[in-house]
């Protein structure tokens, strides 16, 4: 039943990408945020999909934990749901860091230039982080919120590594506050696996963390041990070693 399902739900996604990448080529003669709007159905769209088709509900903690103003976003990171999800779902527009070489994929890399998020070019060395800093400044001003995955690739549950530091790095250049976020998705999609496990995903927003008087270290320190202690609280069973 889990394979079938599985299956349903990867051909509605193959079979929903093509009309919105499409969208997403015409709302390029469209305002940014009406471009943003357009693009982001299909997100939306998948994590409907994964709750009727596949059987993955999700619940929220700690919403009021958004702040009514800047701020930069650092989750977990266990599998393509929250990529999805916290594109679709936030309240405000999210801007994720990414490397500029996937504007050269034909309608999905138009689609996200016209989203004027954070591309980097890799290649730059050092230089690609102040290209971070310049172009997330560019999204704090337009009322945006850049979106992090501090540990650098998807994690499995159970599994912790060394955060990058990245998101703390840009915190404290530009004075923004931090909200942690956990999420334990990796239980019903897991990384790497094309079975899909019906189930209930936590995702848990921490309190914001402020930078100010904070090394990028001590900051990020912060922010994985609020996570990584979150996490284990949403399944204690994995971590009892």
């Amino acid at each position: 039943m889990i394979w079938l399902r599985s299956t349903l739900y990867a051909l509605f996604l193959a079979v929903t990408v093509v009309p919105f990448a499409l969208l997403s080529i015409v709302a390029l003669a469209f305002p940014l945020k009406w471009r943003y709007r357009i693009t982001l159905g299909w997100p939306r769209l998948g994590i409907w999909g994964a709750r009727v088709i596949a059987g993955i509900r999700w619940q929220v903690k700690g919403w009021e934990n958004l702040p009514d103003g800047p701020a930069i976003l650092l989750s977990k990171h266990q599998s393509a749901w929250e990529t999805m999800y916290l594109i679709g779902h936030m309240p405000r527009n999210m801007c994720f860091v990414y490397k500029r070489e996937l504007h050269k994929v034909p309608f999905f890399g138009w689609g996200l230039a016209g989203l004027r998020m954070i591309a980097i070019d890799r290649a730059k060395g050092s230089e690609a982080f102040e290209q971070v800093v310049r172009q997330s400044q560019r999204c704090l001003n337009e009322g945006r919120w850049p979106i992090l995955f501090p540990e650098g690739t998807r994690t499995r549950p159970g599994q912790e590594t060394r955060y990058k530091s990245g998101g703390a790095r840009l915190a404290c250049r530009t004075g923004v506050p931090v909200i942690p976020i956990a999420v334990n998705s990796g239980i019903c999609w897991p990384r790497n696996s094309f079975l899909k496990h019906p189930g209930l995903i936590t995702v848990s927003i921490g309190p914001a963390i402020q930078p100010e008087g904070l090394s990028a270290e001590e900051l990020n320190e912060k922010v994985q041990s609020w996570i990584e202690t979150e996490v284990r609280a949403m399944n204690p069973e994995l971590y009892a070693r």
